[in-house]
């Protein structure tokens, strides 16, 4: 499935439809340390657990997700509202990876990242996991760790903002760990249960993460593009694929790209790449976030890949441009 991704740095898990034929449950594993936000990671269990409930297993048969707590030495872990989260000690009944491991955040990680054992584990197991999520502080254990060397895929994504706002940081958190718990049920088990496990952990926010075909089925061709379009806008700070731009319109693949090219004179990749380049801008000119942070919520990927669209577009680096925008707002 192609995969409208400006990020090179980072590996998309590229998915297939769900099977008819239940296999054996896919390993959830969420790490957990001190200080952790609660709303993230309880978020992520409540969206696996729940597509659990609403799948339809019968008795005797496993439902889709096993999900697990873990920490470095188990027991309980106390999160930053004080809440604490009984978890199991890493150890070699999870040395065979994961479906998807999550890592959190919270001030425990910062010495976690310095902590040997943790990484040499975590080393090991990133050669057996086929999705890694991140969020918050959990990226610096990651990057402890260093990547895998192997060439499995391999999603490292950030999820949650470094915003010093406690609320928005918390709201901001549960918004990214459910929209990426929707995006691995709806490659397991389908965009239908995923919607429904949005209707119910995220009521109002399924139609906009979790499109399905049937939606939009007497608009215009023109219509459904443009539909598709405000989709991928609202979508843009993460991985956009074509399949699910093409769904959100009801088109096949291949009509799509040519039907989009046609209505919007320019192809779908080049289009998100207008849009995160607006949004980049607008942050740039409007706030002080370094250059890292604003990549990663336009989702261009990193400082680095944004300077080079920026030079290869505009001729001039973020910084450049964010002080040729300050003058002439001055002026």
């Amino acid at each position: 499935m192609p995969h409208m991704h400006l990020d090179t740095a980072r590996i998309t898990w590229l998915h297939t439809p769900a099977l008819n034929v239940r296999s054996a449950a896919r390993r959830i594993g969420v790490l957990l340390f001190d200080g952790f936000w609660l709303l993230g990671p309880g978020t992520v269990v409540e969206m696996f657990q729940t597509a659990n409930e609403l799948s339809g297993s019968r008795a005797g048969e496993e439902p889709p997700y096993e999900v697990q707590f873990l920490s470095m030495d188990g027991g309980s872990v106390a999160s930053s509202s004080s809440a604490r989260i009984w978890t199991d000690r890493i150890d070699t009944r999870y040395g065979s990876g994961f479906d998807v491991l999550f890592i959190a955040g919270g001030y425990g990680a910062l010495e976690a990242a310095r902590d040997e054992r943790l990484l040499g584990w975590l080393r090991s197991v990133q050669t057996r996991t086929r999705a890694i999520e991140t969020i918050g502080e959990g990226r610096l254990v990651l990057e402890a760790a260093g990547p895998a060397e192997h060439d499995g895929p391999q999603v490292n994504r950030y999820l949650g903002s470094a915003t010093t706002d406690a609320a928005r940081n918390a709201a901001n958190d549960r918004n990214d760990c459910a929209r990426s718990a929707l995006m691995f049920i709806k490659r397991d088990l389908g965009a239908e249960l995923a919607r429904s496990v949005a209707d119910r952990v995220m009521p109002g926010m399924a139609a906009t993460w979790v499109p399905l075909p049937a939606e939009g089925g007497t608009l215009s061709v023109a219509e459904k593009i443009r539909a598709a379009a405000r989709w991928m806008e609202s979508n843009c700070d993460r991985p956009v694929s074509v399949a699910d731009a093409a769904q959100v319109a009801a088109m096949s693949e291949r009509n799509f790209l040519r039907r989009f090219k046609h209505e919007m004179q320019l192809t779908p990749s080049d289009y998100l790449l207008q849009v995160r380049l607006r949004i980049a801008c607008n942050f740039l000119t409007e706030t002080e976030l370094p250059v890292d942070k604003i990549a990663r919520r336009s989702g261009t990927g990193n400082g680095d890949r944004l300077a080079k669209i920026f030079r290869k577009r505009m001729a001039l680096s973020p910084t450049e441009y964010r002080a040729r925008s300050r003058v002439a707002t001055e002026a």
